[in-house]
């Protein structure tokens, strides 16, 4: 009989797929997990934003300050970090990936940190060393700082969270950061046993994917307006979704 996976003693964990700049969405899920905890109370209660919380959606700077300044009340939180945030932080101190970021809806990005034109990719990319040095000057300490703690998984009970995915057959430790971030088929069409049951976002699919081997919660909040949490307690699983 094979065991279900679970999660530690007393601990009830809410784990949150992409929110690319929907900060309506995310407000209202942590609503509803504040609600939901305080209905059925539990000693400990984990919250893991699963990463990618900037660019496609409008709202990607509102998001970054709802997550520095209002940390959802009585929860651990952690915050993973996304091929999305990758692409922030590479732009920031090298320029790199630039033009692949404005081609992957950087654009929405930077101009909600108030960069001119940014929106307009193709403009935007006859302008990248401007673009760049105008982000620069907008980006505030505190967002870098954010972006720069973020981690690339995490591990609670027989489950572990990651952006994207593992590559099979390599030992967690060994696990590169870019797989971590950016990884698909590979392990999405793999059936190969990690151990802890892998909960990943980064592919985009219409509704949860649950497979032997891993859930996937990417369900497209910034165009379906469906933001998708998977509830975990003990060794059951749940969804709430907006």
């Amino acid at each position: 009989m094979v065991r279900k996976p679970k999660t530690p003693d007393g601990t009830r964990i809410y784990a949150i797929g992409d929110v690319h700049g929907r900060l309506d969405l995310l407000q209202e899920l942590h609503q509803d997990i504040t609600r939901d905890m305080a209905e059925k109370p539990m000693p400990r209660g984990v919250l893991v934003h699963l990463g990618d919380y900037v660019d496609r959606g409008p709202a990607s700077r509102q998001v970054i300050d709802y997550l520095i300044e209002r940390p959802l009340s009585g929860f651990e939180t952690v915050n993973l970090k996304g091929n999305h945030e990758d692409f922030v932080v590479r732009f920031h101190d090298s320029g790199d990936l630039g033009e692949s970021w404005l081609m992957n809806s950087g654009g929405a990005t930077l101009a909600s940190y108030g960069v001119a034109g940014a929106d307009d990719t193709f403009d935007a990319l006859w302008r990248l060393d401007d673009i760049r040095a105008e982000f620069l000057d907008c980006l505030p300490q505190s967002h870098l700082v954010f972006f720069r703690e973020l981690v690339l998984h995490h591990r609670e009970g027989d489950y572990l969270f990651v952006h994207a995915g593992l590559r099979p057959g390599v030992a967690l430790e060994q696990q590169s950061a870019e797989d971590r971030m950016w990884i698909r088929d590979e392990f999405l069409l793999s059936e190969f046993d990690f151990g802890p049951m892998v909960i990943h976002g980064h592919t985009p699919r219409p509704a949860p994917v649950l497979r032997a081997n891993r859930i996937g919660i990417d369900t497209m909040a910034y165009r379906t307006g469906c933001l998708t949490c998977l509830v975990l307690e003990g060794e059951d699983r749940r969804f709430i979704s907006t």
